[in-house]
């Protein structure tokens, strides 16, 4: 299933013509290996999370590396009062993909895509399986994802 996660995300991103290079690399076990092994700073290092709104409802949320969601910040942003992150299963269920493998690239649904606004330059998203990165412009992928931009992170341990 994982390289056909990588398959679909690299489709994706080709359908949307966006540039992009894939990096391949072997298991990371800290955000400075990730880095290391995709060539780019920590910052640059995108996490995508999936966030349920409702049962029915769902956030890609990019993060950079060095940040962490700002909860407060993201419910006022999507107008709600609660947020969660779903369980794997449902992870897995509502996007096609595993863990530490979600893309909105080649999702199974295109939900709604909301990018930090420190968000700059280069950056390195999963790539629809472990070890599989896509190597991005920010700006690009913003834009074939018509992604909302707003400050919904803060630095990790403020």
């Amino acid at each position: 299933m994982t390289e056909d996660g990588a398959r679909r995300a690299v489709e994706a991103a080709a359908a949307l013509g966006l540039t992009h290079t894939v990096t391949r690399h072997g298991p990371v076990r800290s955000l400075e290996e990730a880095a290391a092994a995709r060539g780019v700073e920590p910052r640059a290092v995108v996490k995508t999370l999936v966030v349920r709104v409702t049962d029915d409802d769902y956030r890609f949320v990019l993060v950079p590396g060095d940040r962490e969601i700002a909860w407060p910040k993201l419910r006022a942003l999507v107008g709600v009062n609660r947020l969660s992150m779903p369980s794997a299963e449902t992870a897995l269920e509502v996007t096609g993909y595993v863990r530490g493998t979600i893309t909105p690239l080649g999702s199974s649904r295109a939900w709604p895509v909301v990018a930090d606004a420190s968000m700059t330059g280069p950056v390195s998203i999963g790539g629809g399986a472990h070890g599989v990165a896509l190597t991005v412009d920010a700006d690009d992928l913003v834009r074939v994802l018509d992604a909302t931009v707003a400050d919904v992170t803060d630095p990790i341990g403020s």
